[in-house]
């Protein structure tokens, strides 16, 4: 699987305008289920997984006007891993002496000046959940250019793990077909997520 892109900095600028919100929206539809599925993985149940993302949420809308995009200082999705860690952290030690959070989710400052640079690959979880979420978004991008059949194919194979053969018959299909399938949308998709990191790492 490719290395998860960087965050769009051309999106982390229109964000500071709390007043854009087809950008807020997009940046919701981006990293809320990355926040969800990470919270989830520590333990929380569906809705307090919800809470921890509209908290996410809040903090980096507390700080988007100042942010001020510097990679040398950390990446962005560095500090969004700290803000989600320190929100799980928080909700998991209620009713405990709750830690001060580490950087990047306090009111007076930034967060990306505060935080030593460090990658979100330190979080295995972290890094899945995001890695989830740029494929998902691939496929929802590529899924209009295909014949439901070869789409179907695709997913039959590839996702669910059934044989070729079997999908085959189902779809009027030779088995060979349900290969070539399989692989148009496999390279259709490469390309897709390739060029998502190319975008967003020239933004």
């Amino acid at each position: 699987m490719p290395e998860a892109p960087a965050t769009r900095i051309t999106l982390l600028n229109r964000i500071r305008d709390a007043g854009d919100s087809t950008s807020w929206a997009e940046f919701a539809q981006i990293y809320g289920p990355v926040v969800y599925g990470f919270a989830r993985k520590r333990g929380l149940q569906d809705a307090d997984a919800a809470d921890v993302v509209q908290d996410v949420l809040r903090s980096v809308a507390r700080n988007a006007s100042k942010l001020d995009y510097n990679p040398k200082k950390g990446t962005f999705r560095g500090w969004l891993y700290t803000v989600t860690r320190n929100k799980v952290y928080n909700f998991l030690s209620a009713g405990k002496n709750r830690a001060k959070p580490i950087g990047g989710d306090s009111e007076d400052g930034d967060g990306l000046d505060q935080l030593p640079d460090r990658s979100p690959g330190q979080d295995a979880d972290w890094e899945l959940e995001y890695q989830r979420r740029l494929s998902s978004l691939a496929m929802d991008a590529v899924k209009k250019e295909f014949h439901a059949s070869t789409w179907k194919a695709f997913w039959a194979t590839a996702v669910d793990g059934r044989s070729a053969t079997e999908i085959g018959r189902e779809l009027g299909m030779t088995a060979g077909a349900v290969y070539v399938a399989k692989s148009r949308v496999l390279a259709r998709l490469r390309d897709e997520v390739q060029r998502r990191i190319a975008e967003e790492s020239d933004d």
